[in-house]
């Protein structure tokens, strides 16, 4: 028997009145939470929703969703937790691709009201008997007509349930993925799968007394939900939820509660660096921290450089996917740091690099496509067998991203073969340019696209923040970057913007920007800008 809840359980035993999740005054012990997942355990016995039946979680960073997602694993039942950004159409595709019996979510906000979407996406459903709202503050009364709020469903259950026996290979979550190359697919993640990844995590960071951690990787994503939530309660910590990740909140709640761990993507990081620290003690916050780690995109180096300058901690890199678990190479403790590195294969876990027809590619610093194959490894995408063939064979699952090894057996992300730029034949990969425009004083943030040329198939597109109170003209920064990089590698095309587009997650979204250069019918447009507008295009020079 194997039931992932088991990593709140063993704390909830071992330090019952240790403070297990804070949301700003609010606070619960591992006997709090493990109490309030039971009554939810009980609740869905009490409905009929039966072991191995999906129930589906709409939630931000707050206490619900923890009390939500164990409660569902101990009732043996499947988590299938959704990004709280979908529209009702969408929640309504989720619940029925899942087959989902029952769906929880969270009231909202006026600016993001989960509750109604989610009661109409509800409604839109066939298989999907029970809805359960969770609001903000205990009520009897639910702001929906025909909803019924979790609060009074759960009133007088019993915290005596005995958490189902579920087996090691038996689904435990449902991750969807984020569509980025057709509509959502749902990663079955198993008992085994995510337990082991916990407790690989606990094991990679270190283990000590008592760790703090600031969460604000959303939740419902792999990174936020394995890497510390589950990791850290699995390790008897405390975690400390930001609802919305803003740079100013996080560094008052790493003060106020002398956090020990954080983790986010390059996006946070960078935030971080550009947010005026006047109101903390900058000093106080370093001393505390002893780990911080990234994931989810490659983490630029100046921005790895800047933040240990400024934090006195050093950021170690990771990689994985929802599909696998989801780390499978991270930055070992206590070895130098690679800047720019993913570190190596995790405990369990191998990780190699294929060309297109599954050929290996060898020598040092080729560059291949990662497949992983280990514990990690999903079951495969929920009702689709074709497109699980498509990515798992023989055990290895390819990811799409593209890297290289160096001699040590360290990898080293390049980009997303879906994000290379094919110019005039060579490949460009945008990563590499985006690390060289980091260095310019004037760019603070930038996301690097092809975009279609009639002549060189593909053009190279930077789109750039400024550094706040600089100057920075297109034809300047093409100039500069005309002598930092080889003649078929350097941007002709520049656009200012004032924020790149993100994700729930903070990952920067390089299709947006693509958008930009399709016809209404998706298709490539080719054109070529005229000097004096936004995109500025140099003269053609050989190479």
């Amino acid at each position: 028997m194997l039931n992932l809840a088991a990593v709140l359980e063993s704390s909830a035993r071992a330090v019952p009145d240790r403070v297990a999740v804070i949301l700003g005054d609010q606070q619960l012990t591992y006997a709090e939470l493990d109490d309030a997942a039971c009554r939810v355990a009980d609740l869905l016995r009490s409905r009929g929703i039966e072991p191995g039946e999906k129930v589906a979680l709409s939630c931000p960073n707050l206490p619900w969703f923890p009390i939500v997602y164990y409660g569902i694993l101990k009732a043996g039942a499947v988590a299938v937790p959704l990004n709280v950004l979908l529209k009702s159409r969408e929640i309504a595709y989720h619940l029925t691709d899942s087959e989902a019996k029952a769906y929880f979510c969270f009231e909202g906000t006026p600016e993001l009201p989960m509750g109604r979407q989610g009661w109409t996406g509800f409604g839109d459903t066939e298989s999907c008997e029970h809805f359960f709202l969770m609001t903000a503050a205990p009520t009897e009364e639910s702001p929906i007509t025909g909803a019924q709020t979790l609060t009074t469903a759960l009133a007088g259950r019993s915290t005596d349930f005995e958490t189902v026996a579920t087996e090691a290979g038996d689904t435990a979550v449902i991750l969807y993925t984020s569509g980025t190359t057709g509509r959502p697919k749902g990663a079955e993640l198993t008992h085994a799968n995510v337990t082991l990844n916990a407790v690989t995590c606990h094991k990679l960071f270190g283990e000590v007394e008592h760790d703090v951690h600031l969460i604000t990787l959303p939740l419902f994503h792999s990174f936020g939900q394995v890497v510390q939530m589950n990791a850290g309660l699995a390790s008897r910590a405390t975690l400390v939820l930001l609802p919305r990740f803003d740079a100013r909140s996080a560094l008052a709640l790493m003060q106020r509660h002398a956090v020990t761990f954080f983790a986010g993507v390059p996006t946070m990081y960078w935030a971080l660096l550009e947010e005026d620290a006047s109101h903390v003690d900058l000093e106080q916050i370093a001393a505390n921290l002893r780990m911080t780690g990234s994931g989810g995109s490659a983490l630029p180096v100046e921005i790895h450089r800047r933040f240990g300058e400024r934090f006195g901690v050093t950021i170690l890199e990771g990689y994985g996917l929802s599909e696998t678990s989801p780390v499978a190479t991270f930055s070992p403790r206590g070895e130098k740091v690679r800047p720019g590195s993913i570190g190596r294969p995790v405990w369990g876990v191998e990780v190699d690099l294929v060309a297109e027809d599954w050929t290996p590619v060898k020598g040092p610093d080729a560059v291949g496509e990662i497949v992983i194959r280990g514990h990690n490894i999903m079951k495969g995408y929920y009702n689709r067998p074709e497109a699980t063939a498509e990515v798992i064979r023989n055990g290895w699952f390819r990811t799409g991203d593209l890297a290289r090894r160096d001699a040590d057996g360290w990898y080293h992300m390049v980009d997303r073969a879906k994000d290379m730029i094919i110019r005039g034949g060579f490949n460009v990969y945008p990563r590499e340019i985006e690390e060289v425009l980091l260095t310019h004083p004037a760019v603070s943030m930038v996301a690097v696209i092809g975009v279609p040329h009639e002549r060189h198939g593909e053009e190279i597109k930077a789109c750039v923040v400024r550094t706040p109170g600089t100057e920075l003209s297109e034809e300047e920064l093409i100039a500069w970057c005309k002598e930092a990089m080889a003649g078929y590698k350097y941007p002709r095309m520049v656009e200012f913007l004032g924020v790149l587009p993100t994700n729930a997650t903070g990952k920067i979204l390089k299709r947006e920007l693509r958008e930009a250069h399709r016809d209404p019918l998706g298709r490539p447009v080719t054109r070529t800008a005229d000097a004096g507008t936004t995109e500025t295009r140099v003269k053609e020079e050989a190479g």
